[in-house]
Parts: C-alpha cells; structure tokens; sequence
C-alpha cells in the first residue's frame, strides 16, 4: 500500500482522485492547496504525489520545486495534473522536476496505467 499525497483546491477534483484511488487501497491525503500539501509532505514522505498545476498559496510547479529540494523527494513521483497542456508549461514542470503530466479531465483509464507504473 502506497501513501499518496493529492494537493487540488477543489473539492471537486480532490473527490474524483478519491473516487478513482479508494479501490486500490492507497493511504491518501488530500490538501485543498500547495502550502498544507508541502506541509503534510515534510511531516512524514509519501510515495507519489499529485498536485494540481493553478492552486493558491504555492502552485503545482512551485510546490514540485520545494519538494525536490527535501532529500526525501529527489526519487518520489511527482505528478502534476491541469487542463494546461501547452509546451511552456509542461516544460516548466520536467524543468521543476516533475516527473509527469497529467490532462484533465481526469478519467480512471488514463490515471491508473500510469500511477501504477510508477508504484511498483
């Protein structure tokens, strides 16, 4: 069982991760921005995270960087997840040190193949 840290500001989305995850057993944690989802990750490491690229206090690419910075996360997916899908700004994220993409709208066919991967 993996530990997943998921950091969106809507309620909306942060329900469809739970939705799309809770069958496969994960600890999930969820953070309604980027400032308590760094937070709770340097309270204790979690195995992926999920992030949201526009959210207040720390967006997705500010909250990769910082966590990239713990030694904790040098190794740890980091997702970011974002209806954006022009080339600026996922360059900025791989740059930040994401180590993927997500586009939304989020379905379980396309979250699940690619989090799985990551896991095992």
């Amino acid at each position: 069982m993996a530990k997943i840290l998921i950091a969106d500001d809507q309620l909306v989305m942060r329900n469809m991760f739970k939705s799309i995850l809770a069958p496969l057993d994960h600890e999930l944690v969820l953070a309604e921005n980027g400032k308590l989802a760094y937070n709770a990750a340097m309270a204790q490491r979690y195995d992926m995270v999920l992030t949201d690229l526009y959210m207040p206090e720390l967006n997705g690419i500010q909250l990769t960087e910082k966590l990239r910075q713990s030694k904790n996360y040098l190794s740890v997916p980091i997702f970011i997840v974002s209806t954006e899908s022009a080339t600026k700004q996922k360059d900025a994220g791989k740059n930040a040190g994401a180590t993927g993409w997500i586009v939304k709208p989020i379905t379980a066919d396309k979250l699940l193949p690619s989090l799985e991967n990551f896991l095992n």
